[in-house]
């Protein structure tokens, strides 16, 4: 497992594998469509070969099930506590969702490593929580 606050970009293929799976399984919502998906998982990787082995192995574990071009999200409590979680730092920082500059990014700590940075309408927007 990557050490806290290890940057995306010096994850391992199987460690981003990992971080999206763990994205997708704290996606709140019941449904979405895959290019809503596709842009949270872009907040992992934007390889397209990487990608689709996210969206397998999260098929394949029962986290997602995917039927004409729509995700549905396996719920059961497996949801962002914001509080616990979601970890604000400052610094210069660009957002991974949008490319904003940042002076506090909020860093999402799931199972798999931690994801972010982002401001704080795209943590709301990766989570499905917007």
């Amino acid at each position: 497992m990557p050490s806290e606050g290890t940057p995306v970009a010096e994850l391992d293929q199987r460690e981003r594998v990992e971080l999206g799976v763990d994205l997708l399984a704290h996606i709140e919502t019941e449904s979405l469509s895959l290019s809503d998906a596709v842009d949270r998982i872009e907040s992992v990787t934007t390889n397209p070969s990487l990608t689709r082995e996210i969206l397998d192995t999260a098929e394949m574990r029962g986290i997602i099930e995917r039927e004409e071009g729509r995700l549905r999200t396996r719920r059961g409590g497996t949801y962002v506590r914001f509080e616990q979680q979601v970890v604000e730092r400052d610094g210069d920082f660009e957002c991974r969702r949008c490319g904003a500059s940042l002076s506090t990014g909020h860093f999402v700590r799931f199972e798999a490593g931690e994801l972010g940075p982002f401001g704080p309408s795209c943590v709301r927007k990766i989570l499905g929580r917007e």
